[in-house]
């Protein structure tokens, strides 16, 4: 069977756009002008590569009948979706009748969430008859989302998350940027009525929608660095300077080869792979932006977008509005437990580092296997941590899925204090020398088995004692179970036992800073201790398992294993971490361990 590439094109008529009003004093008639003439410029791009696209209509557009009209004859000329849009809200008229600044729908109270969706879908539905199938935001929480689906139940997708969106980004915006949303998916999902962030896990938990991410990044050099400069959408590319002009005028060949690793997604995902281009006129404006002239975005837009149409010619791509995706998606996940996969190469800077990520509905997480394959970011989505958001809750603006390990807001294996950084990974000791195998580098093998998806790294070659030990670590993902397998086996002959030691060392939060550790407990066996910062451990000799208990994240962490020695070990105040750790000596063959992630009373 062929594989399938599936892309969505949305475009926003944004009148109103809010970078226009902060840009020294633009005439808002020249502003909405502008913008629309953006937007028809974006929409011949599309349809003149014979694609379509979903519109998405802004609160200030259906004050504008030039927008509504266009929207209700590219809909009959050629099949674009007349969306709705919770983005662009802060135009005169709303501002004049909620009396606010505010313009992120998940920022605002519970009460104003209700009167605003039902000012929006009722004015989309007078201008058009209808309402609409698909909407959208930076994010939408499960309140939202709930409250549009029990009230508007047309409509079955929804933007609903940027991945990735969160203190990386704020620090890159001159700590102005108050979207902190990350933890989430960074490929379609059907949300949670609990929280918008975590797949559902059955019928009786899906939100009636499926939800796509706001853009398709670079899943690599987004997580390392600022994810606003590595997006499908050109202008992103742009932004980061990846681009280049030579003879034949300007290039960004990084911004196709994005794409192509998209398309290449579908050897992890039973044969489908998505891609998104959400582009609001602002990005276009004629003043330029990011140094670059608006001849430089322009063009960037029209070759992306004839890429796009290049492929579906060639019958590589098919284009689908937001609602007929939705369909789609559901047909193509009738579990709930299918996860999306991820083995994602670097494609930017030319080494070979490789991520592999994972998500279903139980947990988030990425493997790094320029680190030997150590888990770098881990979520617990079986906890369904049920955070609301917006004014009268306790966040107000921060959306950030809980971390378990991340790598990037408390550190890694690299860190100034040996243990204080987060990550899973293992030690080999051989003839009283011992390695991390975080440090070594490797790549690693794809492939769907009975149990799940599995990842077989590149053996790798420690020398220890001033003898080579080959090392093989396999890890599989139990579709199900909330629950990784990892195994790591001898490959050579070895004179004495080699030890392994495979640990994870954890923490929680939705920031760089540790929240209080004294509700947590460590248990191995039926011996438990409540964190105290002391430093102490737990250990058994051939026990049965151990478990980190973490109330504040409604979070049970289990790791066992075939074993000679298992613990638990608290941190202290200026290492706020926990451990828990498997040790096994053996001549040949390995050491294989469980890690279970379960949500917890």
């Amino acid at each position: 069977m062929k594989n399938e590439f599936v892309v969505n094109i949305i475009h926003r008529p944004e009148l109103s756009p809010e970078y226009a009003e902060k840009s020294g004093g633009k005439k808002a008639k020249k502003v909405s002008e502008e913008s629309l003439d953006i937007f028809l410029f974006q929409q011949e791009c599309a349809h003149k590569n014979g694609l379509k696209t979903t519109i998405h209509i802004t609160y200030a557009s259906l004050f504008n009948d030039t927008i509504v009209n266009v929207a209700k004859e590219h809909h009959e000329k050629y099949g674009d979706e007349i969306a709705l849009s919770l983005l662009g809200l802060p135009c005169p008229e709303f501002k004049a009748k909620y009396k606010t600044e505010d313009f992120c729908i998940w920022m605002f109270s519970k009460e104003d969430k209700r009167k605003i969706v039902d000012d929006v879908f009722g004015l989309f539905y007078e201008k058009f008859g209808f309402y609409p199938k698909s909407t959208g935001s930076y994010f939408l929480d499960a309140y939202t989302i709930n409250y549009i689906k029990e009230k508007y139940p047309s409509v079955t997708c929804a933007v609903a998350t940027c991945w990735e969106e969160g203190s990386k980004a704020y620090h890159t915006c001159n700590n102005s940027w108050y979207t902190f949303l990350d933890g989430g998916p960074w490929n379609p999902w059907i949300p949670s009525k609990i929280n918008s962030h975590c797949p559902a896990s059955s019928k009786e938990d899906d939100s009636g929608i499926v939800a796509i991410p706001h853009l398709s990044r670079d899943l690599l050099a987004c997580f390392d660095g600022n994810g606003s400069n590595f997006g499908t959408h050109p202008q992103n590319v742009i932004r980061g300077m990846i681009y280049y002009k030579d003879e034949n005028g300007w290039q960004y060949p990084y911004l196709y080869n994005l794409v192509d690793q998209y398309r290449h997604l579908a050897k992890y995902n039973n044969g489908y792979s998505y891609n998104m281009m959400f582009v609001g006129p602002g990005w276009l404006n004629k003043m330029g932006r990011w140094e670059a002239p608006y001849e430089l975005l322009k063009q960037s837009y029209e070759d992306g977008m004839a890429y796009y149409g290049k492929l579906k010619k060639e019958g590589n791509l098919i284009d689908m509005t937001m609602s007929e995706f939705a369909d789609y998606y559901r047909k193509k996940h009738p579990n709930y437990n299918t996860p999306e996969s991820a083995l994602w190469k670097d494609i930017l800077y030319g080494s070979n580092k490789e991520y592999f990520w994972y998500a279903d509905p139980f947990m988030r997480t990425c493997l790094d296997f320029n680190q030997g394959g150590a888990m770098i970011d881990l979520r617990n989505y079986a906890a369904r941590v049920p955070f609301e958001t917006g004014i009268g809750t306790d966040h107000v603006y921060d959306a950030t899925y809980p971390y378990l390990i991340q790598a990037n807001y408390r550190a890694g294996y690299f860190t100034h204090y040996a243990g204080a950084g987060t990550c899973k990974s293992c030690k080999v000791t051989y003839k009283g020398e011992t390695t991390d195998l975080c440090l070594t580098r490797t790549m690693a093998k794809y492939e769907k088995v009975a149990e799940g998806v599995r990842l077989t790294t590149n053996p790798v070659t420690l020398l220890l004692g001033g003898e080579e030990v080959v090392i093989q670590s396999v890890f599989t993902f139990l579709e199900g179970k909330g629950t990784l397998q990892i195994e790591r086996n001898i490959l050579n002959n070895v004179e004495e036992e080699v030890t392994f030691t495979e640990y994870m060392t954890g923490a929680f939060g939705i920031h760089e800073y540790q929240d209080d550790m004294s509700k947590l407990t460590l248990r191995v066996d039926d011996e438990k201790m409540n964190y105290l910062y002391k430093g102490r451990k737990i250990i058994h000799q051939n026990g049965k398992e151990a478990e980190v208990i973490i109330p504040d994240v409604f979070t049970s962490i289990k790791m066992w294993g075939d074993n000679d020695e298992i613990a638990v070990e608290e941190g202290i105040a200026f290492s706020p971490v926990y451990h828990l750790s498997i040790k096994k000596s053996v001549k040949s063959g390995g050491i294989k361990t469980w890690l279970n992630l379960a949500k917890a009373n």
